[in-house]
């Protein structure tokens, strides 16, 4: 069970990841302030029934996308995201760097 302050940390960082960028489950948990949760951290997204969080733009820290949701590949590639020739994200690429941007 994962807590409302860890759940609402997590999706106020998820919100501010702009379009064309992806950030990782476990820097998620990081930046939120709970090193080694990225399983929590997926199962936020996974549960959140919030209309605009952009659960696509958190991807595994390889790049690869989450099992069972083919749309997130479709959603990604509409905002530019660049994919290697394995299907992971390009990371070198297309990764958020929030210390410059981040309003937590």
């Amino acid at each position: 069970m994962t807590s409302d302050k860890f759940r609402d940390a997590v999706c106020d960082i998820v919100r501010q990841i702009p379009p064309g960028k992806v950030y990782t489950y476990g820097r998620v948990a990081d930046l939120a302030g709970y090193l080694n949760c990225s399983r929590q951290v997926g199962y936020v997204l996974k549960t959140s029934s919030l209309p605009d969080l952009p659960w696509h733009r958190v991807v595994n820290s390889r790049g690869r996308l989450a099992p069972g949701h083919p749309d997130q590949r479709q959603l990604l590639l509409r905002e530019g995201i660049s994919f290697r020739p394995n299907g992971f994200v390009d990371l070198s690429r297309c990764l958020w760097h929030p210390e410059d941007f981040i309003d937590i």
